[in-house]
């Protein structure tokens, strides 16, 4: 199994950053991806950037330029940093751990973003 911890979540005005961090214990080397995902009230959960235990990342088109997802392998902790952040981010922010033997999610942190 995986643990997933998220933290770094807070309220910041349009146009602040934030870093979000995702920190993994358990079977990690079990792990193919680790995904930021959120959801919004009322809305579905959508993902927003993904990064693979070797680096390659992708990124939902609404945050390309803004977000950059980054991993440390040697702390197992995979992070958000956003960017020039709007108030349509404003969400509860979850990581994601795909591996070999299962999905795994965090508990969630909640991004508020003030116009």
């Amino acid at each position: 199994q995986v643990q997933l911890v998220e933290s770094g979540g807070g309220l910041v005005q349009t146009g602040g950053s934030l870093r979000l961090s995702c920190a993994a214990s358990g079977s990690t080397f079990n792990i193919k991806f680790i995904g930021w995902y959120r959801q919004a009230p009322g809305n579905q959960r959508e993902l927003v950037a993904i990064i693979s235990w070797a680096g390659t990342t992708n990124y939902a088109d609404s945050v390309k330029g803004r977000f950059t997802i980054s991993r440390d392998n040697a702390k197992n902790t995979v992070y958000l940093q956003m960017n020039s952040l709007k108030p349509e981010d404003t969400a509860v922010y979850y990581c994601n751990a795909d591996t070999f033997t299962g999905n795994y999610w965090g508990q969630g942190t909640q991004v508020t973003v003030s116009s």
